[in-house]
């Protein structure tokens, strides 16, 4: 069960949403931008099926999944720590809630995909407005055979009434890849025109995979121990 949770709300925004999956590139991808935009919290959104559990960052409370509000470039960002397992569908549900009642232009989702090579990694796209994308010509490519899953996966399947643009960098492993998070900010970027100050991107991004490399190590251990005192209570 979800219950989505909205202290403000916005209209006609972008949607730039960035879930748990391969080589973390939304979640690392929506940090940066939560750093480097004046945001403020908005909303949650609440899973029953997860864990009781957060994440303490910087004095602050890190949610499993927030919704932050950039004014200026009037962005909505989804930032997602932990959405455990099988929630993609219910989740792309309650994303198309959000746009339904922020009235949203656009729904953007940053996805890592697997990389062939050791290389840097190149940048894809899949839009549902074909012809749109003008400004990612020489940026990213169209993706043009792929297997999505999770979150994106589900909203590419689902008929919406707001426009959808998946961004995907490649990563080189499943591990948290802050340079390929980086590619995709600098796309993202070339896109809506964000003035991202790309010097510091790196080494800023870096930061951010560490950060949450440590944060998820923890969740994981307490979710083992909160496993085993289960166990002793049943065994």
């Amino acid at each position: 069960m979800m219950k989505l949770i909205l202290s403000k709300k916005p209209k006609n925004v972008t949607i730039i949403e960035g879930f748990p999956g391969f080589g973390l590139i939304g979640t690392i991808a929506t940090e940066f931008l939560m750093e480097h935009l004046q945001t403020e919290k908005i909303g949650s959104i609440e899973m029953s099926e997860i864990p009781a559990m957060i994440a303490i960052h910087g004095g602050d409370v890190v949610e499993p999944v927030s919704l932050h509000y950039n004014k200026k470039y009037n962005l909505v960002i989804i930032h997602a720590l932990n959405i455990g397992k099988n929630a993609g569908w219910e989740l792309a549900d309650v994303v198309l809630e959000i746009a339904k009642q922020l009235t949203a232009k656009q729904i953007i989702s940053l996805e890592g995909v697997g990389s062939p090579t050791a290389d840097d990694s190149r940048m894809f796209y899949y839009t549902s407005e074909k012809g749109k994308v003008s400004k990612l010509d020489g940026v990213a490519s169209p993706l043009m055979e792929g297997v999505i899953v999770g979150v994106t996966g589900a909203l590419l399947a689902k008929t919406s009434p707001t426009p959808l643009l998946a961004l995907f960098a490649e990563a080189r492993s499943n591990m948290p890849d802050s340079k390929a998070a980086a590619h995709i900010i600098q796309a993202l970027d070339g896109y809506l025109g964000l003035d991202v100050n790309v010097q510091p991107l790196l080494k800023q991004a870096q930061q951010f995979e560490n950060q949450l490399r440590g944060m998820l190590q923890k969740g994981q251990k307490a979710q083992e121990v909160q496993e085993e005192k289960h166990l002793s209570y049943v065994g």
